[in-house]
């Protein structure tokens, strides 16, 4: 004897294969209940039970219609179809990173000579992945791609095709590769660009709280449809494409084996860690590509690039540009160009000069310069020595990432800063960088207490920084004395042993920059009243100024009870 629990999953498994029927019929009889009265009261005229089954069909074909209209609204992307050539870009116009531009071209040559690819025994690579931060031109490079291989192309964001409605989701993937594959059949191949791809290509095993929730709304095994209907799409059986095809192949006219039209994926993402394994297989994403931040070389090639289209001083240096722009992406570079010509503009010039640049650079970093008018005097001294803590503090510790400006005026929500520029290319840091980041960062609490006798609110983003660092300088980094990580068990935050660890690292980080001030307190004193003064110091400036207050070797100011003697 079945079991109830038996019986009920063999119900709800007839459901819903016969869930288009059931719906179908459950309104034909809804629409006869509801007009059953009236079809009652013109039974005996042979055209008003005509005229009655015709409102019926109507009321069924409209019901249909707004089912169909509502799945066609719902499965309806961010997607973009471009034709051959229509963006105008190439390879020439990607610039910064020529190593990756290698390996497209080759991607490229494939797709155009796929024929005789296969001709040799080859076969065409299905997928690319370009992993890298944001802004250092993954979908531009696709769009190079597309261009040069004189294939259409399709930009998709891959967060639009999630569907609240279980199964809308897979229906647009379907669409779009089936699209594709006429395309490709056009014009020898087709490339699908997925950006964001991990919004739907997340782990399998990283869904694990998700799995709770799903139904027939979409979402938990939703998602792990949706990623499963991308892997078959990407790596489909080999079926005959094309009605005649299809039909030739029915009646025997057609023996040989079918060709799938080559329909070539570019995956787009921030987080390739995430990915699950099957996507990254290969049959799938044959090839991946780490698309980084540019070096020196790659910034000169994009500054020089972006500054050939608009009208600039001819004795711009160039090379201090690229030296300025360290850690930016190329869309930081193109942003920030294009900031110094509008400022530019509104001054009057017609051309734009190595200060627009340096106003455009601190724009993007800091935020919009907004001076606070009528600020009193012992206000704008507190917010001197706070900054003159940290000026100091970074030009005697860091010398490789020295202060190139300090100010009081307010940028966005800071009310002074100093900023530091490394002086080369920094791909590690050390123990004793890390160590010296975390004394600047605390320099400003500690110059409140020793030239201002009290403490200020302004430290928020300081004891942040300095607390992370710490953090990651003990559990992560291992440069505590402990191998121990805290992320190999996804900890959100230190464990109370750890905690006490990073408090003890930040006291006597604390103390040291105190005692770092004390002995240079007289550079401390002129950078802040340089700083009253003026409100902004460049880096000539400061290192004049530090040059000029050297204290000798072995002279240090005595120290008693929070106040300098």
């Amino acid at each position: 004897m079945n079991s109830k629990p038996g019986r009920l999953k063999l119900f709800l498994r007839t459901v819903s294969l016969n869930w288009q029927g059931i719906v179908f019929w459950t309104l034909v009889v809804g629409l006869i209940l509801f007009n059953w009265d009236l079809m009652a009261a013109n039974r005996e005229s042979v055209f008003g039970i005509l005229g009655m089954v015709g409102q019926l069909l109507f009321y069924i074909f409209l019901a249909i219609i707004q089912f169909v209209a509502i799945f066609w609204f719902l499965a309806r992307p961010r997607l973009y179809w471009i034709d051959p050539g229509e963006t105008g870009v190439g390879f020439e116009d990607y610039k910064g990173n020529n190593g990756v531009v290698e390996v497209a071209r080759r991607v490229v040559t494939l797709l155009k000579g796929v024929k005789s690819f296969k001709r040799m025994g080859g076969q065409a690579s299905r997928g690319l992945l370009l992993i890298g931060p944001p802004g250092t031109g993954k979908s531009y490079l696709a769009q190079c791609m597309a261009s040069e291989a004189e294939v259409p192309f399709a930009y998709l964001s891959a967060p639009s095709v999630q569907n609240m409605f279980f199964g809308v989701s897979n229906l647009i993937i379907m669409n779009i590769y089936r699209k594709a594959r006429k395309k490709a059949r056009k014009y020898g191949a087709c490339i699908v660009f997925i950006d964001e791809i991990d919004a739907i290509g997340m782990s399998r095993s990283n869904r694990g709280g998700m799995l709770g929730g799903g139904g027939m709304m979409g979402m938990g095994m939703g998602g792990m449809g949706l990623l499963n209907e991308l892997l078959m799409q990407m790596d489909p059986p080999n079926l005959e494409q094309g009605r005649l095809n299809k039909l030739l192949r029915k009646i025997g006219l057609r023996t040989r084996k079918a060709e799938q039209p080559v329909v070539f994926t570019i995956g787009a993402t921030n987080l390739g860690e995430v990915l699950d394994p099957a996507l990254l297989r290969p049959g799938r994403f044959d090839k991946k590509i780490t698309v980084d931040i540019p070096d020196f070389e790659g910034r000169r090639e994009i500054i020089e690039y972006y500054l050939s289209k608009v009208k600039h001083d001819e004795a711009l240096s160039i090379d201090r540009m690229a030296g300025d722009t360290i850690h930016y992406s190329p869309v930081m570079i193109k942003h920030v160009i294009n900031e110094a010509v509008v400022i530019a503009h509104f001054e009057g010039r017609h051309a734009l000069t190595y200060r627009d640049f340096q106003l455009a650079l601190e724009v993007n970093e800091h935020g919009l310069r907004e001076p606070i008018r009528g600020l009193a005097y012992e206000e704008k001294r507190r917010i001197a020595y706070h900054e003159a803590g940290h000026a100091v503090a970074m030009y005697l510790l860091q010398p490789k990432v020295p202060p190139v400006k300090a100010t009081i005026i307010r940028h966005g929500n800071a009310l002074g800063f100093v900023q530091g520029k490394p002086m080369e290319e920094m791909v590690h840091t050390t123990r004793e960088e890390l160590l010296a980041s975390i004394q600047i960062s605390l320099g400003s609490r500690a110059a409140e207490r020793l030239f201002l006798n009290t403490e200020l609110s302004g430290v928020t983003s300081d004891l942040a920084h300095a607390t992370r660092t710490a953090a990651a300088y003990l559990g992560i980094w291992g440069m505590g004395g402990s191998f121990y990580s805290y992320l190999a068990f996804n900890q959100g935050q230190p464990d109370g042993q750890l905690k006490q660890q990073i408090e003890k690292l930040l006291d006597d980080q604390f103390q040291k920059v105190t005692r770092l001030l004390q002995e240079h307190r007289d550079a401390v004193v002129a950078i802040a009243e340089g700083l009253l003064e003026r409100e902004e110091l460049d880096r000539d400036e400061i290192r004049s100024i530090m040059e000029a207050n050297r204290r000798p070797e072995g002279q240090i100011a005595a120290f008693t009870g929070g106040r300098l003697q």
